[in-house]
C-alpha cells in the first residue's frame, strides 16, 4: 500500500528535456493543483484548455508568459488533478517557478519516476504499461520505438487475462469438486477433465517466454563482436563504421587492450559494434588479460566479425560457435580480389566496401526488426515470472492422487501470472464456481 501522506501530497517536476531549452514544461499533480494554478496565473483554466498567461510568485512578482493547462481527474495521466506550465526554457525562469510551487503548502518535488507511480496506484496503467512506457522515453531506434509503442497497448493484458481465465477456470473446477461434490451439478472427476487445459496453457506460456531472446536484443541492442590477429585492421574498421576516431589506431600490434563500445542504428535495430584485443599468444599480462575479455565477450556475442588482413592471413583458431561474418580488410593491397575468399571485402582506411558490410549486418538482424510489434516479454521479471508459472504447471500436471496439491500448484502459477501486471483474488474463483453450476441456488 502506498504511504498516506505521501499519496495526499501534490507533487512537481521539470517534465521536459534538459536546459537551457526553448520551452520548459513543469507539470504538478495531486489535490492542491487548483491551488497551485489559482495562486501562480489568478484562476484555473477551463480542462484541457491551453491558456495564454501570467506566471507568477507569491509575492505577485511576474516570473513568466507561457501557457496553462488543468486536467482534472480521473482524467488525466495519474488519475488525480493534473496541471502544466509551458514555459521559456531558461534556467533562472525554471528555478524560480519550481521555488515558488515547492513554497505552496502541500506541495513537494516529485521522486524519480513518481508520476508514473501514481498512475499505477491509480489504475490508469498496468505494471507492463509503466515498462513500456519507461522504454518508450529511453528509445533510440525505430525498432525499440515501436516495440515500446505495442507493450504499451492493451495487447499483453489481453494475452495475460485469457490465461487468468484458463486458470481460474481449471482451480474452480478443482475447488468445486473438493467443496461441493454433494451438489447434484457438479460432475466427478472434474480435475481430470481440466487436465488438457492446464496443458494447453503450460505450453503457451513457454512459447511466451522464449520469446525473449529476440525482445532482448530488440530492446539492449544487437551485440556484435570484431575478432582477429593484432594489425588486422579492427580498430580502423570499427572508427570506419562509426564514421568518428573511437579507437586508436597504430601499425604497433596489441595497441587496443580493453573492450570499444560504439551503438549503430542498422536497419532499425541497435548494434552494439565491440572492438577487442588482437588475439595472439603473449606474454605480457595486461594484453592477455585483453585478449581474454575479447574471447569472453565473443561468447555472449550474437554476431561474430572475423577480421583478416586479406593481403597477408593469418590462421585463426578457437572462434567461438556463433554465427560469423568473415571480412577480409585491406582490399587495396590485393593483386587480385578474385582470389580471396571472404564473406566480405573492405578497405577500413579508405571506406571501400563498406556498404556491403552493412548490407551483411542488417541482413543478420532484420528478423527482429520485423518483430517490434509482436507481442514478447519484454522484461526479465516478466520472464522469470513466467517461467515460475511454467515450474507450477508442470508440478500440478504431475500430481497424480492429490487433487489438493494439484489446485495449490495452480493457485502459485496464477499468482506468478498476476504478478506481471494485476493480481487474482478469491472472488474470481468464486464468481466462477457459482455462476457455472449455480451452487446454493
Amino acid at each position: 500500500m502506498p504511504d498516506q501522506t505521501s499519496a495526499r501530497d501534490t507533487i512537481f517536476a521539470l517534465s521536459s528535456g534538459a536546459l537551457p531549452s526553448g520551452v520548459a514544461i513543469v507539470r504538478f499533480s495531486g489535490p492542491a493543483t487548483r491551488l497551485a494554478l489559482e495562486t501562480m496565473t489568478g484562476n484555473v483554466p477551463d480542462p484541457r484548455v491551453a491558456r495564454l498567461t501570467s506566471i507568477r510568485g507569491t509575492d505577485g512578482i511576474l516570473l513568466d508568459r507561457g501557457l496553462c493547462l488543468f486536467f482534472p481527474g480521473p482524467a488525466s495521466f495519474t488519475g488525480e488533478d493534473c496541471g502544466e506550465l509551458h514555459l521559456h526554457g531558461g534556467r533562472a525562469v525554471v528555478r524560480s517557478v519550481l521555488e515558488t510551487l515547492a513554497s505552496l503548502p502541500g506541495l513537494r518535488m516529485a521522486e524519480a519516476g513518481e508520476f508514473t507511480k501514481r498512475a499505477f496506484l491509480n489504475g490508469k496503467i498496468d505494471l507492463t504499461g509503466a515498462e513500456a512506457l519507461s522504454d518508450l522515453i529511453a528509445a533510440e531506434t525505430e525498432a525499440q520505438q515501436r516495440f515500446a509503442l505495442a507493450n504499451g497497448t492493451k495487447a499483453h493484458r489481453k494475452l495475460y487475462d485469457g490465461w487468468r481465465r484458463k486458470l481460474i477456470k481449471a482451480r474452480a473446477m478443482i475447488e468445486a469438486e473438493l467443496d461441493f461434490a454433494d451438489e447434484g451439478d457438479v460432475p466427478n472427476s472434474l480435475s481430470d477433465e481440466v487436465l488438457d487445459d492446464v496443458r494447453e496453457l503450460r505450453a503457451a506460456v513457454a512459447a511466451h517466454a522464449s520469446g525473449y531472446k529476440n525482445a532482448e536484443i530488440i530492446r539492449d541492442g544487437f551485440r556484435v563482436v570484431i575478432l582477429g590477429a593484432p594489425n588486422a585492421g579492427k580498430s580502423a574498421l570499427l572508427n570506419a563504421l562509426a564514421k568518428r576516431d573511437v579507437a586508436i589506431v597504430t601499425d604497433v600490434p596489441g595497441t587496443t587492450r580493453d573492450l570499444l563500445e560504439v551503438n549503430l542504428d542498422i536497419g532499425g535495430i541497435k548494434v552494439i559494434l565491440v572492438d577487442t584485443a588482437g588475439i595472439r599468444e603473449t606474454e605480457e599480462r595486461i594484453e592477455a588479460i585483453g585478449i581474454e575479455r575479447s574471447l569472453q565477450r565473443a561468447q555472449e556475442a550474437d554476431l561474430v566479425l572475423l577480421v583478416e588482413d586479406a593481403s597477408m592471413p593469418l590462421p585463426f583458431s578457437g572462434l567461438p560457435e556463433k554465427p560469423v561474418i568473415r571480412v577480409g580488410n585491406k582490399r587495396d593491397l590485393l593483386a587480385d580480389e578474385t582470389l580471396a575468399s571472404y564473406d566480405c571485402l573492405v578497405s577500413a582506411e579508405h571506406g571501400d566496401g563498406l556498404d556491403g558490410l552493412l548490407d551483411l549486418l542488417q541482413e543478420a538482424c532484420e528478423g527482429y526488426a520485423d518483430r517490434a510489434s509482436d507481442t514478447l516479454p519484454f522484461r526479465a521479471r516478466h520472464v522469470q515470472l513466467l517461467w515460475d508459472a511454467v515450474q507450477s504447471l508442470d508440478a500440478s500436471l504431475a500430481e497424480q492422487d492429490d487433487i489438493e496439491l494439484r489446485a495449490e500448484h495452480l493457485r502459485v502459477a496464477s499468482q506468478s501470472l498476476g504478478r506481471i501486471h494485476g493480481e487474482i483474488d478469491v472472488e474470481d474463483l468464486l464468481d466462477t464456481i457459482f455462476s457455472t453450476f449455480c451452487i446454493g441456488k
